[in-house]
């Protein structure tokens, strides 16, 4: 638990170091916000094997009340890490099962005749959640996905020509197979934008897969607790913001994206072809919003290039497009952004 505590950005020592110009977020602050982010990680880990990176992308995304895109094949417990962030905090869950005859109706709600008052009634759909988990996104149409761009981007939803706002602490968790099984649907490029971060799941090892059954042998996966509170999300949001980020920092942050697209300034001449297109603006926002909250996971009230360093692949990976000759060469979007961090200089 120690080491996947601490991979979750927990400090291993009990000192927290105070950066001047961070100052304005105080010990008080920081100690309080340690105490939510152990509870929160420790109930995690009590329902979870494994999945480290998982958890601490989990906790990222809410610190940053920003949406993230999980690929993996079924089996592998996204629904499990969705529902179980969720419960820790006491959050309202919806889950959306995606098909390709789903309608945006059936996501966002839709408005409907009462016979008793001859009016029309707003009934709002399953998106209207603290934690919305939107299962096998790639499975529904683009007119479906697209459904979705409002809420994520403005946390509303349009019906009727009137504007239903969603709660304040909102995230979106999307899952999607891999995009080369069939009856899928390739997710637009803009859709793909509002995610904030997207992470690739693996197989458990072996041990692992273990202690899972294990843990199924005694119920653990059905026993629900929270551990905080919707509140204290929103503490923790609000405290996200006000993490200090240098200058230097954020233009070590707009270096990486500018390489993105104008690969053959930084990298060699054959891995710059393989870009088709490089991260938009909302790249470089998302990567310093990740930041701060990796900073702050790890106690501190400043952020540094290393906590710039420990999401670049799964900020970047899904807004980096590569071209056919890189999938028939093997080569990868976190090979491509390994060699754009290694080619700029850490300030």
């Amino acid at each position: 638990m120690d080491t996947m505590s601490n991979n979750m950005g927990m400090p291993a020592q009990g000192a927290v170091n105070t950066h001047a110009a961070g100052a304005n977020i105080s010990q008080e602050e920081l100690d309080k916000a340690r105490d939510i982010i152990k509870r929160i990680t420790t109930y995690y880990y009590s329902k979870m094997v494994g999945q480290e990176r998982l958890g601490m992308s989990l906790l990222a995304t809410m610190l940053c009340n920003g949406h993230i895109l999980l690929e993996s094949v079924p089996g592998l417990a996204k629904t499990t890490a969705a529902k179980t962030m969720t419960e820790a905090v006491n959050g309202v869950f919806s889950r959306i099962q995606c098909t390709p005859d789903l309608l945006p109706s059936d996501i966002i709600g839709t408005q409907i005749l009462n016979y008793k008052t001859n009016e029309f009634e707003t009934k709002l759909g399953p998106v209207n959640a603290n934690f919305v988990l939107l299962d096998e996104i790639n499975r529904s149409s683009a007119k479906t996905q697209s459904a979705m761009l409002e809420v994520m981007q403005e946390q509303q939803v349009t019906i009727g020509g009137v504007v239903y706002q969603m709660p304040d602490v909102y995230m979106v968790i999307a899952t999607q197979n891999p995009i080369e099984q069939e009856g899928t649907y390739l997710l637009a490029e803009a859709q793909l934008d509002r995610f904030l971060l997207k992470e690739k799941m693996t197989y458990p090892k072996p041990e692992q897969e273990l202690e899972i059954l294990n843990r199924l042998e005694k119920d653990v996966f059905r026993s629900a607790q929270s551990v905080a509170s919707i509140d204290e999300v929103a503490f923790l949001q609000g405290l996200t913001t006000r993490v200090y980020i240098d200058d230097a920092v954020k233009k070590y942050i707009i270096e990486i994206v500018n390489a993105t697209r104008n690969p053959s300034k930084y990298i060699n001449a054959k891995y710059a072809e393989y870009i088709t297109l490089g991260a938009s603006t909302r790249g470089a926002i998302a990567l310093m919003d990740a930041a701060k909250a990796i900073a702050l996971m790890r106690g501190k009230n400043y952020v540094t290039p290393e906590d710039v360093k420990v999401l670049v692949h799964s900020v970047l990976r899904h807004r980096i497009t590569l071209n056919y000759a890189a999938v028939a060469d093997g080569v990868t979007e976190e090979e491509i952004i390994d060699a754009i961090v290694g080619a700029i200089q850490t300030p």
